[in-house]
């Protein structure tokens, strides 16, 4: 199987569209996000010294963790697109679309339809790098300095929660469109799955 085609190969018929700029499908995913947000959290609030966390909030001149923290925030929304976006280059060659509507932050290749196999490795890409990147800092910064390390857990909950979309789509291919010939058209805050008939 091709990794992307230039239009939807003869045979094959629409079976779900997931659309992040529909208001019920928004809230849906904007409420599990948050829900996902805390549970990610969880693990490192149990390692966190907040008594620690707090003083150090109490200390006015050290504004120096909240920047990198915003400027972080910031790099990570774009990081986590120019992902997406590395990965559907490298396998398609194409042209990308990127963007923000008030809810998400996208990057997709709506002018193609792509394999099974390439939309996973494209959803999947920001979260398992992330992931990789944020578990040893966390491990580090924990014995560094916990208002790093607090501020850096937030941040990954953020990205875990952050990623709700792409995890959801991730688990329909995986567990519900299971046939390798399954393809998928991706605008960015659109994915639309094809079957064969």
């Amino acid at each position: 199987m091709e990794n992307y085609y230039n239009e939807l190969p003869a045979g094959y018929e629409e079976a779900l569209v997931i659309d992040a700029k529909e208001k019920k499908t928004s809230i849906i995913l904007t409420l599990c996000s948050i829900a996902l947000t805390v549970l990610a959290f969880v693990p490192v609030g149990i390692f966190c010294d907040f008594r620690s966390v707090f003083g150090a909030l109490r200390d006015r001149s050290a504004g120096l963790p909240y920047v990198v923290f915003m400027f972080s925030m910031v790099a990570y929304v774009v990081l986590h697109e120019l992902l997406h976006g590395a990965a559907y280059k490298a396998l398609t060659h194409q042209k990308l679309t990127f963007g923000f509507t008030l809810t998400v932050a996208f990057c997709g290749v709506p002018h193609i339809i792509v394999s099974r196999k390439t939309a996973l490795i494209a959803l999947l890409t920001p979260f398992v790098t992330f992931t990789v990147v944020f578990i040893p800092l966390l491990i580090w910064l924990h014995g560094v300095n916990m208002l790093f390390y607090a501020l850096a857990g937030v941040l990954f909950a953020i990205h875990v929660g952050g990623c709700i979309g792409d995890l959801y789509m991730t688990y329909l291919l995986l567990f519900r469109y299971k046939d390798p010939a399954t393809l998928m058209n991706d605008t960015g805050p659109k994915q639309t799955v094809y079957l064969p008939r």
